[in-house]
């Protein structure tokens, strides 16, 4: 079935423009036009005579007209009649989740993130009985302006025929689950679990299903391994809750720090050519997150030099003054002070007894991740730099989107390895640049969690932390255990730079 009879140029209600042909299929054709009226790019659906499905079609982008959620597409007008029906709806220029993922997989926060995103508009449209049914990476878009875009709810279901007026709301809840679901696997592994969509290559499999994220991709945080499971991989993660409905999902990632736009020069540039999808150039503005650079105070100019022999003088008399009043002041508090602690001639100095316990630094020292309450790695790799006596290398966890690791455990931290049981006196921890959370130092024979004893708590780490043990503990392993997580540059994880432990002599 053909839409040739309508060509580039044709104009439709007196007011959209056609251009360009996008994509055409069964006697649909998808066009980028201009609106006239308000001279902006457009999307058109236009549809063959005789097509079958002109009625669910319209009645479709209606009932998503009326959703608010900025992060779907605004259908602008849908119209039909015996000559010539169409929908307008959106132009969105930017790249698809297809584009992001052909080079590889995404930072994984921050696919989660994109993915956090459609999941609470896609329940946003649940709750108005609108499903979408057939998400694929192409309906998932970062676009030009810095924001999440969700394409083709209601309509592409039409179009692709699997729209169902029968359809349980449970079993349409339960299939954008699962398309959130691979949408989320496709960000973190740069693969599609299904068959090849979008030019993403298939997830490989093992012993019949999927692979995991972790098993595709290293690096991918355990808790957002967990989630996509729940979602798709359920029966790889046996004893825990699937999640069904694109609002469960939306909460399992609503901890998940949300995409930030790209920093706009001072100078707008010309707008982006516009993708092959639907969209609109003139999208709303993101939620700042920062300050824009236009905020940033400026520095104010140097004063000129023409103040005059009269103001320099009555400076140079107050700095005097005040060095004067300083100095008098110290001299005073010096004497009261000091007349107290002087000894009279003849007495003799008692030394101040002391307490310490001398100590020697332990040189055989191993490190590795420590996550007992979940997969036991928690970036193990890095867990060397944190005593390879380099300060400008780390060992740090996971990124999480709370300070309680999403309310998925109840710490994470680093191991060390004595080599052999000695008295633990002291541990000197680099916390680099993190503030906030809470640790513990845990000391014993075992790596049990259990068998480590708490030796010294501390809060509020950051930068250089010494614990001090009362009375030297004896053990083999050392455990700085995080309990609740700092922050860093908007996230929260545990950050060792560097860590020495002294046993006592």
């Amino acid at each position: 079935m053909s839409t040739s009879a309508i060509e580039p140029g044709t104009k439709l209600a007196e007011r959209f423009r056609l251009e360009d042909r996008v994509h055409e299929s069964d006697g649909a054709t998808l066009w980028k036009a201009i609106d006239e009226v308000l001279a902006r790019p457009v999307a058109v659906h236009t549809f063959a005579p005789g097509f079958p499905r002109v009625n669910e079609v319209v009645t479709a982008a209606r009932a998503a007209s009326r959703l608010t959620d900025p992060r779907l597409t605004q259908v602008f007008d849908a119209t039909e009649d015996d000559g010539r029906s169409y929908v307008v709806s959106e132009w969105v220029s930017g790249e698809s989740l297809a584009d992001l993922v052909l080079g590889g997989s995404l930072e994984p926060e921050r696919a989660a993130a994109l993915v956090a995103e459609v999941a609470e508009a896609l329940a946003h449209a649940h709750e108005s009985g609108i499903p979408h049914l057939c998400l694929t990476p192409e309906h998932l878009v970062w676009t030009s302006g810095g924001t999440v875009k969700l394409l083709g709810l209601g309509i592409d279901a039409v179009l692709a025929g699997v729209a169902d007026d029968n359809m349980r709301v449970d079993d349409a809840a339960r299939a954008d689950a699962e398309g959130l679901g691979r949408l989320l696997y496709a960000g973190l592994t740069g693969h599609w679990p299904g068959e090849e969509i979008g030019g993403l290559p298939v997830a490989p499999m093992d012993d019949g299903r999927f692979c995991t994220p972790r098993q595709v991709t290293a690096g991918v945080p355990s808790y957002l391994d967990t989630i996509t499971c729940r979602v798709i991989l359920p029966e790889s993660r046996r004893g825990l809750t699937p999640l069904t409905t694109p609002a469960e999902v939306a909460e399992a990632l609503e901890s998940v720090p949300r995409p930030t736009p790209m920093s706009m020069p001072a100078v707008v540039p010309p707008p982006m050519a516009a993708s092959r999808s639907e969209g609109l150039e003139t999208a709303p503005p993101p939620r700042p997150t920062s300050p824009t650079y236009a905020s940033v105070q400026q520095p104010r100019p140097l004063p000129s030099e023409g103040g005059g022999m009269l103001g320099k003088v009555i400076m140079v008399a107050v700095v005097l003054l005040v060095m004067a009043a300083v100095g008098l002041g110290a001299w005073t508090l010096g004497r009261n002070l000091g007349n107290a602690g002087i000894p009279t001639a003849g007495a003799t100095v008692k030394p101040t007894p002391t307490t310490s316990t001398a100590t020697q630094k332990v040189k055989s020292v191993s490190a590795s991740g420590f996550d007992p309450l979940g997969d036991n790695e928690e970036q193990g790799k890095r867990a060397a730099d944190s005593v390879d006596g380099k300060p400008s290398t780390d060992w740090h966890s996971e990124s999480y989107g709370s300070a309680d690791f999403g309310r998925l455990k109840t710490g994470v931290g680093l191991l060390l390895d004595l080599k052999e049981s000695v008295p633990v006196k002291e541990v000197v921890a680099d916390f680099g640049g993190t503030s906030g959370g809470t640790v513990e130092l845990r000391v014993g024979d075992s790596k049990d969690l259990d068998d480590l004893d708490v030796v010294e708590k501390t809060s509020d780490v950051g930068g250089k932390k010494t614990f001090t043990v009362k009375s030297p503990k004896e053990g083999r392993y050392v455990l700085i255990w995080f309990t609740e997580l700092p922050t860093y540059q908007g996230k929260f994880r545990g950050q060792v730079n560097e860590v020495e432990v002294l046993a006592a002599k």
